[in-house]
Order: structure tokens, then C-alpha cells, then sequence
């Protein structure tokens, strides 16, 4: 039987390419994101075909009913759940200095980084333990991506770095939490990457990658996130949970 995989925000992006990785690797996709089927067909037709089923689930993260909605889908097309990625973020609508930011941003960031992403693991390890108990033979995973913001301090985003920041922690508690279940939790936490969110900022990360900040001088590659991601859930690092894995062109290196 085929494995599924539940990836939030692919309907482009990382989370497109980890999609894509997911099927190249024989599983069934489930998409769980915001935009509407006509803007995700396309790309939903390139992910089927490479031979994967696939579920889009129009919702938002952190909608309640949405969440529960988009795993009812799963659960009655698919009958079972692997592996989530919780890929899903935003950044601020306006980059402003932490002394101007509102406290409509911060929530709205939070809420769909954070407390989204939170919550929908919390429903996903349910059913996971549910099937690990009925299936010995089941194994799954769970995959957070981060950002390199979760340690490095941007003062016009605070509100996105809190948000990566609480994700990391998420990822350790649901690693304590999970591992007496064999259900390994890991983080990616991607760099530079060229996707959408980062177009508007494009000279201003060409100019520092040439000037050096990263060790590795190109832009990472959304493939670059989903070749992890993958390598993840087949078990490669499997006595490694709750760990930390940059994928940041050695930009995370402290050197002098």
C-alpha cells in the first residue's frame, strides 16, 4: 500500500517542490492550502503526472475547521496518513521596524507560522498513534520547516522570526512527546531560498550572497528543501529525532 503525505502551503513554492519530491518518491499527495483550484491545477496536474494521487484541500492552516476538514478528506480518500510537513508560512505584509510593527501582523503571523502548524500536528499525531496501534507495520514522520530566521535576528520581520523561533520549540516538544509513539519529528530550517516571498528582496540577497555571506555563493533551491525533507521520511536519519537541519549554504557557520 502506498504511503500519503499531507504538505501544507504546496500549492507553489517549497512546498510545491516537496510535493514533487514526495512523488517522485511514490507517494500520494495531499496539498493542504489557501489559494483556489483553478490558480493550483496546473501544478496539481504535475504532481499526478508522475503517477501520484492527489488530494488538494482548499483551507487555511489556521482555520480549526479547515484543519479538520482537510484530514476528513485525507482519511476518506486515502484511509491513512505518513507523513506531514507542515510547510505553510507567511511572512509580514509590510516589512516595518519592530519599534512601528502592529499587533495586527504579529497575529496574523503567528497564527498561521505558528499556532496553525501547532494544532494540525496535534490532530495528525492522533491519528498517527491511532494507525501505529492498529498497524504494526506503519511508519510515519513528522517535518517542520523553519527558517534560518529562528535564530538570526531581523528587526523589519520580528514578528516572523518569534514565529520560526516557536516552530523550532515545537519541534522538540513534539519529539519528546512522540518518540515513546517511534514517531521521529524534524526541522528544516531553510536559508536564502529563490521562491515568491523572497522576490521582493532579490538584489538585496544577490549583493550580500556576492559579498559573501554564505559560504556556498548561490541562492538555494526549493528542491535543495525538498531533497531533506524526503531523505526525512525515508528513515536515513531515523535515530536522529528532534534534530535540526540546516539547509542554508553554510550561512549558519559562525566564522571569522
Amino acid at each position: 500500500m502506498k504511503k500519503t503525505v499531507l504538505v501544507t502551503g504546496a500549492a507553489r513554492g517549497i512546498g510545491y517542490a516537496i510535493a514533487q519530491q514526495f512523488a517522485k518518491e511514490e507517494y500520494d499527495i495531499a496539498v493542504f492550502d489557501v489559494l483556489g483550484q483553478d490558480d493550483v491545477a496546473k501544478n496539481m496536474d504535475g504532481l499526478r503526472a508522475g503517477g501520484a494521487k492527489v488530494l488538494y484541500c482548499k483551507g487555511d492552516v489556521s482555520n480549526p475547521a479547515d484543519r479538520l476538514a482537510a484530514l476528513g478528506a485525507i482519511k476518506k480518500n486515502f484511509g491513512g496518513l505518513n507523513v506531514l510537513v507542515n510547510n505553510a508560512g507567511v511572512a509580514p505584509k509590510v516589512r516595518a521596524d519592530i519599534l512601528d510593527a502592529s499587533e495586527e501582523s504579529y497575529e496574523r503571523v503567528m497564527k498561521i507560522n505558528l499556532q496553525g502548524p501547532y494544532f494540525l500536528t496535534q490532530l495528525v499525531a492522533r491519528w498517527m498513534i491511532e494507525q501505529k496501534n492498529a498497524d504494526a507495520s506503519w511508519s510515519g514522520c513528522v517535518v517542520n520547516i523553519s527558517s534560518t530566521s529562528a535564530e538570526t535576528a531581523s528587526i523589519s520581520r520580528g514578528e516572523y522570526c518569534i514565529s520560526k523561533a516557536g516552530v523550532s520549540m515545537a519541534t522538540r516538544l513534539w519529539a519528546v512527546r512522540l518518540a515513546q509513539e517511534n514517531i521521529p519529528v524534524y526541522e528544516i530550517r531553510p536559508g536564502i531560498i529563490m521562491t515568491d516571498m523572497t522576490s521582493v528582496v532579490k538584489e538585496k540577497y544577490d549583493t550580500m550572497i556576492a559579498d559573501g555571506i554564505l559560504l556556498q555563493k548561490r541562492w538555494g533551491l526549493p528542491e535543495d528543501i525538498a531533497k531533506t525533507a524526503a531523505m526525512m521520511a525515508r528513515g536515513d536519519i531515523g535515530y536522529s529525532t528532534g534534530q535540526v537541519v540546516n539547509v542554508d549554504g553554510g550561512f549558519s557557520i559562525s566564522r571569522l
